[in-house]
């Protein structure tokens, strides 16, 4: 691949073939048991599938801009199976830094069509990649508020995840308050567990700003979201925060 100039079709299908011989379907049957929803994957070890995207990236390192990248991302979010997802995103993270402004619109059709219908999916891209272009982006964090409101629940999900390593930063702090709060009431699990999730890395910066948040909105907070967030609290303050935000 390296005497030719290396498309990102070529990649892709260099990447599905090597996952289908790396298949172990004994090991695919077992990954079902951390999802509730039904997800399709080839049973592959997480440390398989680094190695594998690393040695890929070596052969377009160089010679790759973000925008192949992100058309490599276009194939491999389309395959059904989660490691395919998963090299695509590990290839897209080698970009991170290069991503440019359109790339907000680019990640909200994934996640609006379902390319990443599983929170693993999501989480990977999300947490790593989003990171980053929040930074280098400042003005998509008001634009990624609204996403809180989108009807798919993985574009909910991206809204708070993608926050999970700017948490423990004072300047994006009322974005993160902002966009929790905005979710409470949706009654999905999967966004009620990012949401506690997000406020607990939150509450390492600030844990009084995060008791005080959740005394505020009480009985609005999710019981699944407020355990989340509440679990690096000491026992005894774990149990008032509990007994206090409890409807009468």
């Amino acid at each position: 691949m390296a005497d030719k100039e290396v498309l990102p079709g070529d990649i892709a299908r260099e990447a599905v073939e090597r996952l289908r011989r790396l298949a172990d379907p004994a090991r695919a049957e077992g990954v079902q048991r951390y999802f509730k929803d039904t997800v399709k994957s080839y049973g592959i070890y997480t440390n398989e599938i680094r190695a594998l995207a690393a040695e890929l990236y070596q052969s377009v390192r160089g010679t790759w801009t973000a925008a192949e990248a992100v058309e490599l991302c276009d194939i491999l979010f389309a395959e059904a199976e989660l490691e395919a997802k998963g090299i695509g995103a590990l290839l897209l993270s080698r970009f991170k830094k290069d991503l440019p402004p359109s790339f907000f619109t680019r990640l909200k059709g994934w996640l609006a069509a379902d390319l990443l219908d599983n929170w693993a999916s999501v989480d990977v891209l999300c947490t790593d990649v989003m990171a980053v272009f929040l930074e280098k982006y400042p003005d998509c964090v008001e634009k990624i508020k609204t996403w809180a409101g989108h009807p798919n629940r993985w574009v909910k999900r991206a809204s708070l995840v993608s926050f999970i390593k700017l948490a423990g930063k004072a300047e994006f702090l009322p974005a993160v308050y902002e966009i929790s709060a905005s979710l409470f009431p949706s009654g999905d699990d999967l966004v009620q567990k990012a949401n506690g999730w997000l406020l607990r890395e939150a509450g390492k910066r600030d844990p009084a700003r995060l008791e005080s948040f959740l005394l505020r909105h009480g009985p609005a907070v999710p019981r699944t979201t407020l355990r989340y967030a509440i679990e690096r609290f000491p026992e005894a303050k774990r149990r008032r925060l509990l007994q206090k935000t409890r409807a009468k």
